[in-house]
């Protein structure tokens, strides 16, 4: 008994040490986070300039999320590059706890491979998938839940840039400006998409795992590879829902970030996915180097608005 306590404790030791390091890896890239959101947004502070594709062709291309990251740092200084990113750890420990007790009320703890290199058989295997599977969908959806009012204050703390507002300057104040203004719906504003995106994201990559570890992969350690590169495909592949979840969380509030002239007023998410897809505008933010105002050869064609920030003040 005090052997397997011991190694319980060990190991939510060790859970903790690694989530502490994610959250200090997080804050540290919250200036990258901060540009990528803005750029989500479709703001830029700079046009277009002539530029070459990785291919040599010549293109119109628009800063760097370095570069983007510089500007904001000239704007409003080093410690204007860090804006939200209080409310975005709270609700990372939040989400954290709290999905991690609703799992273990329920009864779904983990069912973690054998010490040995003795591979599963075929029946444990599924098992195996099922129970997990089942497991992080509930963790994925109270996660998202119980933290979205926090990702819903800190998206609006960094959309600020764009109209220089300050409705939303602490927590506190934040909450009471969305409850004032939209009441409790405000703090799930974007809730959809991004349960669509995050569970989507779990399920398939859940059950290509499984297929894969069935049928091609038997070593164990490619095993643990191949769920690392198969997530983040299927992250790719679900980006756009990420651009909508941005601009739905924006959508409502009274920044200039979410209404006309800057953003079309949606009737709902699916509208705004549709809108953006027309447009072409559903990959924003998804290159981190390379950044092609239009696609290779094609005109302009783009909606976002490039001009200066001190431009935007007439729409305060």
């Amino acid at each position: 008994m005090t052997t397997d306590a011991n190694e319980n404790t060990n190991k939510e030791v060790a859970e903790w040490v690694r989530f502490g390091m994610r959250l200090a890896v997080s804050a540290a890239l919250h200036p990258l986070e901060y540009s990528k959101v803005l750029i989500q947004l479709g703001y830029e502070p700079t046009a277009p300039v002539p530029g070459k594709s990785m291919f040599g062709t010549p293109i119109m291309v628009l800063p760097n999320i370095f570069q983007y990251t510089a500007n904001i740092r000239k704007t409003d200084g080093f410690y204007g590059c860090y804006r939200g990113l209080t409310p975005k750890l709270v609700g990372c420990v939040f989400s954290m706890v709290l999905s991690e007790k609703i799992a273990d009320r329920l009864g779904l703890a983990p069912m973690e491979d054998k010490k040995d290199d003795e591979p599963l058989s075929s029946e444990a295997l599924y098992l195996q998938f099922k129970v997990n599977l089942k497991r992080d969908v509930v963790l994925s959806v109270s996660g998202i839940v119980v933290s979205h009012p926090f990702h819903v204050i800190t998206i609006r703390m960094m959309a600020q840039f764009i109209g220089r507002e300050t409705f939303y300057h602490s927590i506190l104040g934040s909450i009471v400006e969305i409850y004032k203004n939209e009441g409790i719906m405000g703090f799930f504003a974007g809730l959809m998409p991004k349960l669509v995106c995050d569970v989507a994201c779990v399920v398939l990559t859940s059950t290509t795992v499984y297929l894969l570890n069935k049928y091609v992969i038997k070593d164990k350690i490619a095993r643990q590879y191949s769920a690392g590169v198969t997530q983040f495909a299927f992250s790719s592949i679900l980006y756009p829902f990420v651009v909508v979840t941005t601009c739905m969380t924006v959508q409502g509030s009274r920044l200039v970030a979410g209404q006309p002239p800057f953003m079309p007023a949606y009737k709902n998410w699916m509208d705004c996915f549709g809108d953006l897809s027309a447009r072409g505008e559903l990959k924003r933010g998804a290159s981190m180097f390379c950044r092609p105002a239009a696609g290779l050869g094609k005109p302009l064609t783009r909606n976002t608005l490039y001009v200066p920030l001190p431009a935007l003040a007439k729409y305060n």
